[in-house]
This record gives C-alpha cells, structure tokens and sequence, in this order.
C-alpha cells in the first residue's frame, strides 16, 4: 500500500483487535503488543475480524515487549488500547523508548486518562480518541463488530487529523472532534448507562431499562454528570452513530416517564441481553474496576466544583466495595429495593 504507516497497538482486546486490525486490512504495517497467552493464539491462528457484512483474517505482527517492538523500527503511531487500571503496566515500560515513540492514539474511556499518561509520556504527543462501536471478543484471537457506529479523534495534536483521515479510510468511521473535553465527557454519559447497575443487581441492561425506577435511577446520574460538564465548559456532542445530545436533553428535561418511553427501546437495543465492562470485572472477580474513572470521575469533579453527586457516588462507592469485597455480592443480586433505599428511593 502507498503511504503504508507502521502502527503499534497497544492491547490485543476487542477495542484494539478491532481499531488495528481494521488498520491492518487496510494496508498498513500493524503489530499488536499483547500478553503471552493471545499473543501465541494470534501467531497460531491469525485475528480474525467479523461482522454484519465483512469477515477478515489477518496475520499482524506480534509482540510481547517494547524492547521486541523497537527491534523491529521505529512506529509513526501508537494505539493504547488497555484498560485504564492497566494502563502503568501498559505504559511504564515504554519509558527507555521516550525519544522513540511517535504520536499516541489514546482509546480508553474515562476522564483523565490523557492526564494520566502524562505522568509516563510527553503529553504533546497525545491524541485523544473514543470508540463508538460495539465489540466483543469471544476468543482472544476473535473481534466481532456487533453495531456499527464510528471512531472519534480530538485535540490540538497537528497529526490528529491526518489520523482521522486514515481511520476513516480504514472503514471506521472516524470523525474529528476540536474539543477534546467535551467528546471525552460525552462518551462518558454512554459509558455511565446500565454500567454499575448491572454489575451491582446481577441483571441486564434490557432489565433495568425495562424497570421504571432503575431507569429513573439512570437518568439522575445523568443529570449529575451533565451538570458537572457545564461546570467544566464541555458541551454534549453527538459522537459517531451516537445520538448523546438526545439522550442529555431526555435526562434533562423530560419526565421519566417520557423518557422511557422515548429511549429504553433503543437503549435495550444497543445494550440488550450483553452484560457491560462491570459486571464482567465484579462477576469475573478480576478484582478491580474502571468504575472510579467513569462515576468516581464524576464525584470527584463534582466536589471540585461544588456540585453534589449522590447517585454517581452510590453507585461508584458500592461498586467498588464490592469489588474490593467489603460487599458481599449476593446482597444486592436481583434487589432493586435494597440499593433504592440507600437514596431513599
């Protein structure tokens, strides 16, 4: 391929199986940095990618270190595609390359991560981005795209733009956003939906919309985050295949009633049966959680600012007890009632 980049991609999971791979199919030089155990599967048995209307192998390059990556050149882009509580695993050995590295496509969700790279790497050499489509990993050599939506980049980085351009090409759906805050905040609004609630109650996504109270529940947390944007200057945007700012203004302004009425078939939808991030972390007994960089994120600048947060801070502080194992997990299994009287609710 003319102008063929050569791409590391940091994290083999189903955001960057999916982000580097589609990169890889459309002509660019992709290695994949990724754990022993993936690694020897996707050298065995190549990444396959599959989806509504595509189904792809591909044989990437694959390593297991940065010190193999080096060995093999120099990069014109990284992909951080971990999640954000392995992110000093991730990251920390990269610190002998620094000189090395090129222009970082940060792809983890959450509030603050690019500050948080900052401590490891050359904050000029982010570029923030999100991923609005859905993915799952059934195998560790396996990406399957179950909804389309779209891919976007943000910031200042003089090299954001042209990368939007190749993810675009590449079949993503990339779409360019100048405020990097307020895409960052408003992809948190969808992470935030069905996220803890599930985790914490054992049930789906379809079930707690389905739930008048539970959806009510969705939409104060909603409005907590929203109201703590507007302190922080960032506005609601759509984002790729994502219509957010329908889903602040239904949050915001409209009864419960109506809102349910007018989102939870989509939201059941897009959600539906597939049990989110959370709950695999608590249920999974991984022992750890990204929930303190979503709802924790929440409290955290809503105390900053002044505004109060009761509902983030509910569901991130029993969460993370849970996880921690300060909370049995069979005590709110299928209880709607016992965590509603927490708020008194």
């Amino acid at each position: 391929m003319e102008n063929s980049k050569r791409i590391l991609v940091v994290g083999a999971g189903a955001i960057g199986g999916y982000v580097g791979g589609s990169l890889g199919a459309a002509g660019h030089d992709v290695t994949f940095l990724c754990r022993p155990d993936t690694a020897g599967m996707i050298r065995k048995e190549g990444l396959r990618i599959t989806g509504p209307d595509s189904d792809r192998k591909l044989h990437p390059g694959i390593v297991e270190t940065p010190v193999e990556a080096f060995e093999t050149g120099d990069f014109h882009l990284l992909i951080l595609a971990v999640k954000r509580y392995d992110t000093e695993d991730a990251v920390g050995p990269f610190r002998p390359f620094t000189a090395r590295l090129p222009p970082i496509l940060n792809l983890q969700n959450g509030i603050g991560a690019e500050e948080d790279l900052s401590a490891f790497l050359s904050a000029e050499s982010i570029i923030p981005g999100t991923v609005t489509t859905a993915v799952g990993r059934p195998k560790p050599n396996e990406i399957v795209v179950e909804r389309y939506r779209g891919v976007g980049i943000a910031g200042d980085h003089q090299d954001a733009g042209i990368w939007a351009g190749e993810l675009l090409r590449a079949g993503l759906g990339a779409r360019y956003f100048a405020d990097a805050k307020s895409m960052k905040w408003s992809k948190l609004l969808t992470n935030l939906m069905a996220n803890p609630l599930s985790a914490i109650l054992d049930m789906s996504p379809a079930e707690i919309f389905s739930d008048l109270r539970l959806f009510r529940l969705e939409m104060l947390q909603l409005r907590e985050a929203i109201a703590v944007m507007r302190s922080l200057g960032a506005g609601v945007v759509d984002l790729p295949g994502t219509p957010v700012r329908l889903l602040a203004f239904c949050a915001n302004y409209l009864p419960v009633s109506s809102a349910k009425l007018l989102l939870s078939r989509a939201l059941i939808k897009g959600r539906g049966s597939k049990m989110p991030s959370f709950h695999g972390d608590l249920h999974g007994k991984r022992g750890k959680s990204e929930v303190g960089y979503l709802h924790g994120a929440v409290v955290r600048e809503g105390a900053r600012l002044g505004v109060p947060t009761p509902v983030n801070a509910l569901l991130a502080n029993t969460l993370s007890a849970m996880i921690a194992g300060e909370i049995e997990i069979e005590k709110f299994k299928h209880r709607p009632d016992r965590l509603l009287d927490q708020l008194g609710n």
